[in-house]
């Protein structure tokens, strides 16, 4: 007669591995939407520069734009007060249900808190990144073809985007360079590069690895970037990630259900200020790379 072995559960779970957001290390939340679900930006507007007619000797009508000067600081100019408008987009939820016996019998696999948590950690802050920096490599103020990125010009290529942020007059200090995971093996490989990987313990418990060209380093896992994205340099002053509301909630036997239900809500996006647009440089990566 066969002997009925017995199967045990450990206590341990194999959890899916998730990786701790680094938006906040690229965005701002400089912006406030408490009370309104729309709100409008002034952008600033400037004048030109003349020479001063110190002597008064030009004042008169100008005969290119047949326009009365009456200062001998030069023409009078308007200034136009536009706006840019910034409303919600997203607004996204979900809803668990957890019986009464299954933390009890599960090892408290699925208890409501373990279940809320994963889904947090697996499944919104993903989805949040995700979409943050689409929108950043969509609005990015300065994208040049695609190339083939590999160890001879991966350096140049981000030498570049540091010039184009230079040349934009985008602030030198803060600015960050994405990597995925496959890019930052070639930067690692190009003899060029010397990183600073000796940074303090805050900067790592940010999800920083280290310093390059003045540029915080981080890298992002490739499914939660576009599908050509090589790497992009920001500055967190170009690009509002507003969250309005997280809200996350677990009701104990609500009416039909013996057990918990789980309930959760956030309402976030991602917009970057138009004038501010040149302070992000993304260079796609080819097909022919990609493949």
């Amino acid at each position: 007669m066969a002997t009925e072995l017995v199967t045990k559960y450990s206590k341990y779970v194999d959890e899916q591995f998730s990786t701790e957001s680094k938006k906040a290390i690229l965005t701002n939340q400089d912006y406030d939407w408490t009370g309104a679900h729309t709100i409008k930006v002034y952008k600033a507007l400037t004048a030109k520069m003349n020479d001063y007619d110190r002597d008064g000797s030009t004042i008169g009508v100008d005969e290119s734009t047949q326009k009365v000067k009456i200062s001998r600081y030069g023409l009078f100019q308007g200034i136009e007060a536009t706006t840019e408008e910034f409303t919600l987009s997203k607004d996204r939820s979900f809803s668990i249900v957890t019986d009464a016996l299954d933390q009890d019998e599960t090892n408290g696999v699925l208890g409501s808190a373990a279940v809320l948590g994963r889904q947090i950690r697996n499944v919104v802050i993903p989805e949040v990144d995700t979409y943050t920096y689409g929108v950043m490599c969509t609005k990015a103020g300065k994208k040049p073809a695609a190339v083939a990125l590999n160890v001879e010009n991966i350096y140049t290529e981000i030498l570049k985007g540091s010039e184009a942020l230079d040349d934009a007059e985008a602030p030198e200090t803060e600015r960050v360079l994405v990597l995925k995971p496959a890019t930052y093996t070639l930067l690692k490989k190009c003899p060029d590069v010397i990183m600073e990987t000796d940074i303090g313990n805050e900067m790592r418990a940010q999800g920083i690895i280290g310093l390059l060209d003045g540029c915080k380093v981080i890298k992002v896992p490739a499914n939660r970037l576009p599908a050509d994205f090589g790497f992009m340099i920001a500055h967190p002053c170009a690009t509002v990630a507003p969250t309005k509301l997280e809200q996350y909630k677990v009701h104990r036997d609500p009416p039909g259900i013996s057990g918990y239900l789980l309930e959760g809500r956030v309402c976030y996006d991602a917009f970057v200020l138009d004038n501010k647009t040149k302070a992000i440089y993304y260079q796609a990566m080819t097909a022919a790379e990609k493949a």
